[in-house]
């Protein structure tokens, strides 16, 4: 009796990360949207071979943001080579999925640039509002300095309209997905790793079929 109902209790556990992890792909669509609308409003654009976001210390995320790329990661088998390369470089401040060091032809920066999470995604695209009720770009640093015109352009329409995520906006409905998941914040490598540690403990335990 008690393992059946150990048993279930894991089940709905692993089937609640996959409703979980479908919730937050629907949100990145949405930000997504938001920060096309940006970028063609404005001409603000990230920088070819930048890798700012990436490698800036003290970047913090929820675990439960990085559910797609755990799911992704165990389903084309680079879970367990990525939770070794957490374990050799726990102290590290880069996010563990950068890729600096690309072949000809491939992709410098994010490795696994569709299934980035929602800080990344929010990092260089993405506006606040200041005390006063007025809104503001809040783009890195690497492209206000190197777009000023851009930035400029962005802050003149925000003054009149709100344009693009508002990163505050879209945390608060992260918490569509889980409420209490959605509150706790880690150094970015450490939400990735319990991320993937949570799918493959319940993958592992129901088998492949709850895939």
């Amino acid at each position: 009796m008690l393992s059946t109902i150990f048993a279930h209790s894991f089940y709905e556990t692993y089937m609640s990360i996959i409703r979980k992890a479908k919730i937050v792909e629907k949100l990145f669509l949405a930000v997504d949207k938001d920060i096309e609308k940006l970028k063609s409003n404005t001409g603000i654009h990230c920088i070819e071979n930048c890798i700012y976001c990436c490698t800036t210390p003290g970047i913090k995320a929820t675990a439960l943001e990085f559910y797609p790329l755990a799911i992704h990661l165990y389903k084309t088998g680079q879970a367990e080579q990525i939770l070794d390369k957490l374990s050799k470089n726990a102290n590290s401040t880069i996010c563990p999925m950068l890729n600096n060091l690309s072949a000809d032809g491939s992709r410098i920066g994010c490795s696994q640039y569709e299934h980035r999470g929602l800080i990344c995604r929010l990092f260089a695209f993405n506006y606040t509002t200041d005390k006063n009720g007025v809104r503001h770009i809040a783009a890195c640093k690497a492209i206000k300095i190197n777009q000023p015109a851009s930035i400029e352009k962005a802050n003149l329409i925000l003054k009149q309209k709100p344009l693009g995520p508002k990163a505050s906006d879209y945390y608060s409905r992260l918490q569509f997905a889980d409420f209490s998941e959605s509150q706790n914040l880690y150094p970015i490598g450490q939400a990735i790793q319990i991320a993937i540690e949570k799918v493959i403990t319940h993958h592992h335990y129901r088998g492949k079929k709850a895939m």
